[in-house]
């Protein structure tokens, strides 16, 4: 009976741990994502009443996101960064998949490693070793050869760049585990009926490998978008939607049109994080 009873004080407490845990994780977004819809030109309470201003409205004092220029310009711009930055991870991904899964060469650990260490490196340490890279090079070619190369000042390039250091880094390892449960004698059966390398990759290899490279684009995509430690140190005047919500906050401080933002944010990001489930799921099966 002592030890029934102890059970289940136990099983009561974790419950309430876990109950509290997920509390604490989601009372900060649910307070940020209510007070997007509260009529009130302060993002506080009391409550004033249920609205959609913040969202549509085109008229100041409540001039909703979606009339907002500059945090359209800004969603707009992470959208292309976030595309681009995730096209080019999942390509050096798979790229980077085969030569650690298929390759073999010296001190393959060693780059192995070193693959994997901006993951560990803060993305400030990132974001000025790469401003400070970049411009050193940009500053050099101006001195010596009088060549101005815009891509290596702040900017959408540069920022690109900085978030592709570490991104593709997690894309390699989704793409890398994937491989590694490839039955390699389907390509080999496939080799002996008389199909080229290239085929072969195209029609049994790709395929068996898309469920992980949709995933991690998806991923990809997400943590480019919500980047904002190394994007800060290279941004230039095309400022992404993080950048731009910053300095709205620092300017004018906090305002229920970026609880708006907010709240669309969280929502694109749960069906994408839903949609990452679901390929995850075909995966499995595959």
């Amino acid at each position: 009976m002592a030890s029934r009873s102890n059970n289940n004080a136990f099983l009561w407490g974790y419950r309430a741990y876990v109950l509290a845990f997920f509390i604490f994780l989601a009372a900060p977004l649910v307070a940020a994502g209510s007070f997007a819809f509260n009529d009130s030109v302060f993002p506080s309470l009391p409550w004033q009443g249920f609205t959609l201003d913040w969202f549509f409205n085109d008229t100041e004092p409540k001039l909703g996101m979606f009339h907002d220029r500059r945090l359209l310009s800004g969603l707009y711009y992470s959208f292309v960064i976030g595309i681009i930055v995730s096209a080019l991870s999942v390509a050096v991904g798979t790229t980077n998949a085969f030569l650690f899964v298929r390759g073999t060469f010296p001190a393959k650990n060693a780059l192995y490693i070193l693959m994997i260490l901006p993951l560990v490196i803060p993305g400030v340490i990132l974001g000025i070793s790469m401003l400070v890279l970049a411009s050193t090079i940009a500053n050099g070619m101006e001195n010596r050869f009088d060549i101005e190369i815009d891509a290596l000042r702040p900017g959408i390039i540069l920022v690109v760049l900085g978030q592709f250091s570490f991104i593709t880094t997690i894309t390699s390892l989704v793409i890398t585990a994937r491989l590694k449960k490839f039955d390699t004698s389907m390509e080999e059966a496939a080799l002996n009926l008389g199909a080229t390398r290239p085929r072969v990759l195209r029609t049994i290899t790709l395929p068996f490998l898309r469920p992980a490279m949709i995933a991690a684009a998806i991923v990809a995509f997400l943590v480019s978008f919500e980047n904002f430690n190394t994007t800060l140190f290279l941004v230039g005047s095309e400022s992404p939607l993080t950048i731009t919500m910053y300095d709205r906050m620092a300017k004018v401080g906090s305002t229920p049109v970026l609880n708006a933002v907010s709240f669309v944010l969280m929502v694109g990001s749960g069906l994408l994080a839903i949609l990452t489930i679901a390929v995850q799921r075909d995966r499995t099966k595959s």
